[in-house]
């Protein structure tokens, strides 16, 4: 996993593309922002301040941005993000991603999101979303909403070939 890490960070280097997350100095988040910086690239972390302390925020960002919650951590990252690129992480990560999922399929944006399922990390989470589906739970578009890549190599075409327009306001159940 470290691998794809390293490959995501030299791949957001390489583009020119500004790595915006979460601001620590560990775990899968820390190896791709090393290797963004280490490639001339340009990183932003935004942190609670209570993480900084407890996680050792990364030392060496380009811009870090100190805020009070995880609400205003979360908000702050949508809102500077064109796109979200997600690696196996664990409870946060999922938190992120259905938050950010869930407002595409509210029609409050319309940025990308790629999973990179390295080794079929992910591929519960895709039967997730599909039985999700399948059960009438939400509409087949969400599936469209989302796209699963198997290396960092897919990710650009995906992020390409994703829609970027107009989302349709979400249909709402009526009793």
């Amino acid at each position: 996993m470290r691998e794809s890490a390293a490959r995501l960070g030299e791949l957001i280097a390489r583009e020119g593309i500004t790595l915006i997350y979460g601001g620590g100095g560990v775990g899968l988040m820390g190896v791709v922002a090393n290797t963004v910086l280490s490639g001339g690239g340009k990183a932003v972390g935004i942190i609670p301040s209570f993480l900084l302390k407890r996680e050792a925020g990364h030392p060496a960002l380009t811009e870090t941005v100190v805020v009070e919650t995880m609400h205003e951590r979360k908000m702050q990252m949508f809102e500077r993000a064109e796109a979200f690129i997600i690696l196996p992480g664990g409870i946060g990560t999922l938190e992120e991603f259905f938050e950010v999922l869930s407002w595409r399929t509210l029609g409050l944006h319309t940025k990308p999101i790629v999973i990179i399922d390295r080794s079929g990390f992910w591929k519960p989470l895709e039967a997730l979303l599909t039985s999700i589906v399948e059960g009438g739970f939400a509409d087949r578009s969400t599936l469209d909403q989302v796209a699963f890549v198997a290396d960092v190599e897919g990710v650009l075409p995906a992020l390409e070939a994703m829609p970027r327009g107009v989302v349709a306001e979400k249909q709402l159940d009526r009793l």
